[in-house]
């Protein structure tokens, strides 16, 4: 086993013997046997559903069921021509022994897995494109091939263009079907009724799950990425949904414990659960775990086993407020652009990303040390460290200004975009700087699409990925000047 893929990978090298997501070796070892294998099934021209839903598979804490991978290799094996010594040679991170090479290719396969889990959910909503099918095909044959270096950094670039593509896809789709997010106060109370959790990222399961426990005496609570399914309109209508319980991913063995009710784990972010709640949690679509339920659209069996529960414990109380996607923002932007030019609002800080066990402590003491005329702008779980840190607003412009899920830093890429057209400014003049968290492969995406527009100076952290060698950070650097971030203090001097 040799995996790097995530932040929290072990030492900040590799994890080796056990991944400290839970993975194990041997999961560990199928999954580099099956993404060798789709590089050569994208010399194909069909498979595209097949290829997107195994890359998305292999993100991080998505799925860590064995099974589930030998029945995809038996799968793969059928559409292409790879001998057993072929496999066992050339699968897996170190195959490629040049480490500026192998880093590059390893940063452009986890980028295609952030696009797969992307592409995924607009799928399930009947939206696709036949453009970044092709790029994820391109791509993954561009590892197989004899690349420059100076070929795979402009693919990797590309990459990013092509993120950006499909994250405004899965909006698209979003907004649809379920409208655009808006303005919303979300309560983090209890009621008293059994309930359901539903966790992950699939609009389309909160959709399905909320019709079906419609007048079952049931609620719903979302969880983790999930939260800002409570902005957008079609889900307001329902009564049932109470709020949001708890907070991001890592927290699911003390929060789910607590729930009292079935979990319904739609997407990434699965921590390998605990034996005692194990039996309420209910997986589906590309998530696994050997032991756990899987369930297809009819949520039935789940919401009986609700039925026979307690109500959730409580475990906080108030108001978080979510809802300013791009739509929102737009529609606030001429008193955003007078809080500018007045001075009243002096900075914007982009602090979107993931949230992780370790290390992140910084972001919340950072986002409490911030100047109260400045302004958070967030995507993705990372928002769990400050969102419920009451920063108040600034002449009603709330000072933590939540776009939604990780794929919908998209909304705030549009943003920087009209204000940068506003001001008649280049994006890296505006008043807009950049310290982000990462986790996984969808957050590396997003660094990634963010970079392919040009944006610089970006700090990340908590720790640059192991993945990405001497080499290939010099060229990053040189070029975006992209930079670890430091102490709270010394960050607040250079970005606020």
């Amino acid at each position: 086993m040799f995996c790097y893929q995530c932040e929290e990978t072990l030492s900040g090298k590799a994890c080796t013997n056990g991944g400290v997501c839970g993975k194990t070796t041997e999961v560990s070892d199928l999954q580099d046997e099956l993404i060798f294998l789709l590089k050569h099934i994208a010399k194909t021209d069909t498979y595209d559903n097949f290829i997107i839903d195994s890359l998305f598979a292999t993100v991080t804490n998505t799925n860590f069921d064995p099974e589930y991978f030998r029945q995809k290799i038996a799968e793969a094996k059928t559409h292409v021509d790879v001998t057993d010594d072929e496999i066992n040679k050339n699968a897996g991170i170190l195959s490629e022994e040049n480490e500026d090479l192998r880093s590059l290719k390893e940063l452009l396969i986890y980028g295609l897995k952030g696009m797969a889990a992307y592409l995924h959910h607009a799928r399930v909503l009947g939206y696709d494109n036949k453009n970044i099918n092709d790029f994820v095909k391109k791509a993954l044959l561009a590892t197989l091939e004899k690349k420059s270096a100076e070929e795979l950094t402009t693919l990797v670039l590309e990459c990013g263009k092509v993120g950006l593509d499909t994250m405004k896809l899965l909006d698209l789709a979003n907004t649809k079907f379920y409208g655009s997010p808006q303005p919303t106060n979300v309560s983090i109370n209890v009621g008293k009724n059994p309930g359901i959790l539903i966790s992950g990222h699939d609009l389309k399961d909160m959709e399905n799950l909320l019709k079906q426990t419609e007048n079952s005496g049931v609620d719903v609570y979302t969880h983790g990425e999930m939260l800002p399914a409570n902005a957008y309109p079609e889900f307001k209508k329902y009564g049932h949904l109470k709020g949001n319980y708890g907070g991001s991913w890592w927290r699911q063995k003390t929060e789910f414990e607590k729930f009292n009710g079935p979990i319904l784990m739609t997407t990434n972010c699965l921590v390998p659960p605990k034996e005692s709640y194990k039996d309420r949690v209910y997986i589906k679509g590309v998530v696994g775990f050997n032991g756990l339920k899987r369930v297809d659209d009819d949520f039935t069996e789940i919401i009986e086993h609700a039925k026979t529960c307690k109500a959730p414990e409580k475990i906080e109380e108030g108001l978080v407020t979510i809802g300013y996607a791009h739509d929102s923002i737009l529609l606030a932007s001429e008193k955003i652009i007078a809080a500018v030019n007045t001075g009243r609002i002096r900075k914007f800080i982009v602090m979107a990303g993931c949230d992780g066990r370790h290390d992140r402590e910084y972001y919340t003491e950072f986002a409490k040390a911030l100047p109260k005329d400045t302004v958070i702008l967030t995507a993705g779980c990372a928002k769990y460290r400050y969102n419920k840190l009451g920063l108040g607003d600034i002449d009603g412009i709330p000072r933590v200004i939540d776009a939604g899920q990780c794929n919908d830093s998209y909304s705030l890429i549009v943003v920087a975009g009209k204000l940068a057209e506003a001001f008649g400014v280049d994006i890296n003049t505006l008043p807009i700087t950049y310290n982000i968290a990462w986790f996984e492969q969808k957050a590396v995406l997003v660094l990634l699409s963010l970079l392919s527009i040009g944006v610089k100076n970006i700090h990340l952290g908590p720790k640059l990925p192991a993945f990405v060698s001497p080499g290939v950070l010099k060229v990053l650097q040189d070029k975006f000047n992209l930079m670890p971030n430091s102490t709270v203090e010394e960050d607040l001097r250079v970005l606020a």
